[in-house]
C-alpha cells in the first residue's frame, strides 16, 4: 500500500486508547464491539477512514491488542491489510500474520483477535463490506445468488497474481478517496471501486462456493429480468407497481416475480423496497437533509411504515443513522 492511506480523513489522533474503541465502533457503524485483551495501553493511537451504508475503510495505528465482535443483526465481512509492521491476527483457532504479503478475511458472525507484534509500531487497513454486496456479486458472477452464506479462507496471500489484484483493487478506492477530486468522493463511484473489490475477492480467495466460480462466469440474468431491473433503477423515485414491472420486462407479473424469486431470492417489490432504503440510507450518511425529505425523495409515501422497514433492513432507525453524520 502507498502510505500514508486516507489522510484527509483523521477520524481520532489520541493517547487514550477509549478514543480510538469509540472512533472504531462509530466508523463502521456499530456492526462492531471492541474491547482490549490486555488493558487499556497508553500510546499513540490514531484512526482515519470512511464510512457508507455498505461498506466501511479505516486505518489503523495503535499497539492496542482488540477483540471485534460482529454485532447480532448485522452481517459484514472484514479484510484486514498491513501497512506497516506484524500484527499476529486470529479467526476461530485460525491464526495469521498481517504484514504488506499477507491479509486476513473474517466472515460474518466470526471474531477476530488482533495483536500488534512490539516493538515495531503496527499500522493496517480494515476494510468491511456489507454480506448483501457479497450475495449481488456473488448472484452477478453465476446468475444466481449463493443457496448458503459465502465463507472465506482466512489467509489471503497478497504476493500472487490472484492477492495482488484484490491489493490493486483496494489501492485504487484509497488513491481515489485521497485526491480531492469531488467525482472521487461521490457514493456512485465509491460503490462502484467496491463492486470490483468484492468481484476480485470472490474470485480470488478461496471460499465455500469457490466450485460455482471455478468455471468462469455463467450466463447472466435473462432479457425480462435485466429489463425489470434497468426499468427501477431508472423510476425508482417515482410509485413502482408490480404492473408497471411486468410491463416494462414484457411479460406477466406471475412470470418476473418467479424470474426475481429464482435469480435474486426475492420479490419485485422487495427488490424495490431495498434498493429504496439502500438510496436513503446513502443519502441521510451523505448529506445534511431531512430524513424525511429524503424518504419523499425516493419515493416512500408512508413514513411510519418506512422507519418499521428501515429498522428491519439495518437493525437501527433513520434517526440512528442520522445522528452519526
Amino acid at each position: 500500500m502507498l502510505p500514508p492511506p486516507l489522510r484527509n480523513f483523521l477520524i481520532t489522533r489520541s493517547q487514550n486508547p477509549v478514543d480510538l474503541l469509540n472512533a472504531a465502533t462509530r466508523l463502521f457503524g456499530g456492526s462492531i464491539a471492541t474491547s482490549p485483551l490486555d488493558g487499556l495501553c497508553r500510546g499513540d493511537h490514531e484512526l482515519r477512514g470512511v464510512a457508507a451504508h455498505d461498506f466501511a475503510v479505516g486505518y489503523f495505528a495503535s499497539p492496542l491488542q482488540i477483540r471485534v465482535s460482529s454485532t447480532e443483526g448485522l452481517s459484514s465481512y472484514f479484510v484486514n491489510i498491513g501497512v506497516s509492521g506484524a500484527i499476529a491476527a486470529s479467526r476461530g483457532g485460525l491464526d495469521v500474520t498481517l504484514d504488506t504479503a499477507t491479509a486476513g478475511v473474517v466472515n460474518p458472525g466470526d471474531t477476530q483477535e488482533l495483536r500488534p507484534a512490539p516493538p515495531t509500531p503496527s499500522r493496517f487497513l480494515g476494510l468491511r463490506i456489507d454480506a448483501a454486496l457479497v450475495d449481488q456479486e456473488y448472484a452477478a458472477l453465476t446468475g444466481s445468488p449463493p443457496e448458503s452464506a459465502v465463507r472465506f479462507d482466512f489467509a489471503l496471500d497478497l504476493s500472487k497474481p490472484e492477492g495482488r489484484a484484490i491489493r490493486l483493487a483496494v489501492r485504487s478506492l484509497l488513491e481515489g478517496l485521497d485526491s480531492g477530486d469531488p467525482l472521487f468522493q461521490r457514493a456512485e463511484l465509491q460503490r462502484s471501486q467496491l463492486r470490483c473489490i468484492v468481484t476480485a475477492l470472490l474470485l480470488a480467495q478461496p471460499h465455500s462456493h469457490t466450485d460455482e466460480l471455478r468455471d468462469g462466469p455463467q450466463p447472466g440474468h435473462p432479457r425480462s429480468l435485466r429489463a425489470a431491473l434497468a426499468f427501477i433503477e431508472a423510476n425508482l423515485a417515482e410509485r413502482i407497481t408490480l404492473g408497471d414491472i411486468a410491463k416494462a420486462a414484457d411479460c406477466a407479473p406471475r412470470t418476473i416475480s418467479s424470474a426475481f424469486r429464482d435469480r435474486l431470492g426475492l420479490s419485485p417489490m422487495s427488490y424495490v423496497r431495498n434498493l429504496r432504503l439502500d438510496r436513503i440510507r446513502q443519502d441521510i450518511l451523505t448529506t445534511t437533509d431531512n430524513v424525511g425529505t429524503i424518504a419523499y425523495r425516493w419515493g416512500v409515501s408512508h413514513l411510519g411504515r418506512f422507519a418499521g422497514d428501515y429498522r428491519d433492513r439495518f437493525n437501527e432507525l433513520p434517526s440512528d443513522t442520522a445522528s452519526r453524520r
